[in-house]
């Protein structure tokens, strides 16, 4: 069985989207799996994140959580962070 755990995962382009979410590890931890998208580490980070989606190039943040829920990077702005249902009860119990 794959490893998962609890993330933030941001979306550095376009609506610059975020969520907290499971995602799941490949055997080499390299990339990642969240929302039916391969997530790849960026060697050497990236311009605005440490993932690229593996088809469209798009950059990602992706963090485990803070107990504090600023999540977001204080230069981006800010927005809601969106809490995928499936995770909710085992968050909040993470971060409290």
């Amino acid at each position: 069985m794959a490893k998962s755990r609890i993330m933030f995962v941001e979306q550095k382009e376009g609506d610059c989207l975020a969520w907290i979410g499971r995602v799941t590890f490949s055997k080499t931890g390299r990339s990642i799996h969240y929302r039916g998208k391969t997530l790849q580490r960026a060697k050497g980070g990236g311009i605005a994140g440490n993932f690229f989606d593996v088809e469209t190039g798009e950059e990602y943040w992706v963090s485990g959580p803070k107990k504090n829920r600023q999540d977001r990077h204080w230069a981006d702005g800010g927005g809601p962070v969106y809490i995928d249902n499936d995770v909710r009860e085992e968050y909040f119990e993470l971060i409290k």
